[in-house]
């Protein structure tokens, strides 16, 4: 069934239309969710919040664009506004902490030697995702849609707003951006 049939039964009240529209795009939208936040349990969270607003929201959808580019929108802005609560709440309760009276702030952490393959993996997975997490918001979605999301560049510009040679850029300087970043931190294979 074409997008524009399933978007039509949906607002006419066909419940199981809705349920066909998510399972053809859920996999898509929870991709884009845990590229940019990278925790399985918010991305899983924000997933079902995106389909909410896309069941409220769908009366707006004027097809200029693709349904799977209106989503795909919908989901970078949900995780973009996540991020920004949780750097915000982040602050405050660092703010707390340094302000508590007679609280000691101990941010040293320890590694053993012995640490074996599975702790260095993911100790190499928030390295990579601290570095993602510090390139320019636009660059992070342009790479997020391009790397773990397997988009064309095309797709990308549609959902980002942008020419493609915009997001051929982003792109590029998100690679060279990221590749400095983990070049000056210590990811090393043993």
């Amino acid at each position: 069934m074409e997008d524009k049939e399933i978007v039509q039964k949906i607002l006419d009240g066909d419940h199981r239309a809705f349920e066909m529209l998510v399972e053809k795009y859920q996999e898509m939208v929870f991709r884009t969710c845990i590229g940019l936040l990278h925790n399985l349990d918010d991305a899983d969270d924000l997933a079902q919040e995106v389909f909410v607003e896309v069941f409220e929201s769908l009366g707006f959808f004027r097809h200029e664009a693709k349904l799977s580019t209106w989503i795909y929108r919908i989901a970078v802005n949900k995780s973009l506004n996540h991020l920004k609560k949780i750097k915000k709440k982040s602050l405050f309760k660092s703010l707390e902490e340094i302000f508590q009276p007679g609280q000691k702030n101990d941010l040293s952490v320890s590694l053993t030697d012995g640490a074996d393959k599975g702790v260095e993996a993911e100790e190499q997975k928030k390295i990579l995702e601290a570095a993602l997490n510090k390139l320019p918001e636009n660059q992070r979605i342009a790479f997020v849609l391009f790397r773990y999301d397997e988009l064309p560049q095309k797709e990308i510009a549609e959902i980002m707003g942008l020419s493609v040679s915009a997001v051929e850029s982003l792109v590029h300087r998100a690679r060279k951006n990221l590749y400095k970043l983990l070049e000056n931190t210590e990811i090393h294979a043993k």
